[in-house]
């Protein structure tokens, strides 16, 4: 058994890490030649080549984690359809290898891919992305997500407020601060501005070079308005750098934790936390699917292959691996479109696979 586990395992991880860095140099020629459009023609500043290879090859993780079960799919197949077809699976069934002993052989390799693609998703996909966005935006000056900004909420024990961002410095600078003030009963108290501010130690925001503006009304109803300059402001917040950074960039590259904590700060404001919700409900299941994926290329090792070739049920596994992803951004959208439950949402894509998985596996292995 250990030698057979040292067989299978070592073909499939060599096909599986063969099809990943063949798909990796793909998506690497398309990014680097879309990326090349923001390439400054100004040679001695600016964002030139190195960096955006550099900022191309800190994109790869995030490539890795959106096309591995694909990829799993892919190797996996090619080296059970090998196997089929030079008779050394059928040496191996007559060995003693029966259905579920091969199956819990692969679920077991799967495994080992769910924890693989759990680790990089969470942590190493993250972690380069946001390196890369601000390597990004050392060169172009900051990330900015639209004309209306990044927009949060707080709410406090007398008011609530309602934060614009502009955008994101390299350095982790907020530029063009907006700070709207509101009392319980939902009336505008103050207006800050500030055209740069930094986050604090002590929960709190520093905002510099900016006006205040202040809206009262006295005993005889009439509205007063203050407005007073400012170098330096303190305005005490528990709005963090990280919930910042979530709001500015895309959600599918911020970890469970942050995604996590992130949906607990929008329900605690009112705020709608639905697309967070799917994309935290997807990070806990998508890195199962690379377990279906194994199951799905099982009855590849029980077909016949004397009469037809490995390149066409290679394909097929290709498009299933294709139709599987595209599946699962469809649903997504559709999720946050219609307000399903999330952890359906994100779940579907999953269960439909596993399945038509344990379905073939059924048919074509205990039945056939």
């Amino acid at each position: 058994m250990k030698t057979l586990r040292k067989l299978l395992y070592g073909e499939v991880i060599t096909a599986v890490a063969l099809v990943t860095l063949g798909f990796m140099a793909l998506f690497f020629f398309f990014d680097i030649v879309e990326e090349l459009q923001s390439v400054s023609r100004i040679a001695s500043s600016g964002y030139q080549v190195p960096q955006a290879l550099i900022y191309v090859a800190l994109m790869i993780p995030a490539h890795v984690y959106e096309l591995f079960p694909i990829t799993v799919l892919i190797g996996t197949i090619f080296v059970m359809a090998r196997l089929a077809r030079s008779s050394e699976f059928t040496i191996l069934r007559t060995s003693g290898l029966g259905p579920w002993r091969a199956l819990r052989t692969l679920l077991a390799l799967g495994l080992g891919f769910v924890l693989f693609t759990f680790a990089v998703g969470d942590y190493v996909a993250p972690l380069a992305d946001k390196t890369a966005q601000l390597l990004k935006s050392r060169f172009q000056g900051k990330i900015s997500v639209g004309k209306t900004g990044a927009w949060l909420k707080e709410r406090q024990a007398y008011g609530s407020y309602s934060v614009n961002v502009g955008a994101l410095s390299s350095d982790a600078t907020l530029k063009d601060v907006r700070v709207y003030e509101f009392d319980n009963q939902g009336k505008v108290v103050s207006l800050t501005e500030a055209k740069a501010g930094t986050f604090g130690d002590d929960e709190s925001w520093m905002l510099t070079q900016g006006v205040r503006t202040e809206f009262t009304r006295g005993p005889d109803q009439v509205s007063r308005v203050d407005r007073v300059a400012f170098e330096s402001f303190r305005w005490p917040t528990q709005i963090s750098a990280e919930m910042v950074a979530a709001a500015v960039l895309r959600p599918e590259r911020m970890g469970t934790i942050d995604l996590f904590q992130y949906i607990r700060h929008l329900n605690a404001n009112g705020q709608s936390a639905q697309k967070y919700e799917i994309q935290f409900w997807k990070k806990v299941f998508y890195p199962l699917s690379c377990l279906v994926m194994v199951v799905l290329s099982l009855p590849f090792a029980y077909l016949h292959f004397r009469s037809g070739s490995i390149a066409g049920y290679t394909f097929g596994g290709v498009m299933a691996g294709i139709s599987f992803v595209l599946l699962n951004n469809v649903l997504n959208d559709l999720g946050n479109l219609q307000g399903w439950q999330p952890w359906i949402t994100a779940a579907l894509p999953g269960l439909i696979y596993s399945f038509f998985s344990l379905a073939a596996f059924t048919w074509l292995v205990l039945r056939r």
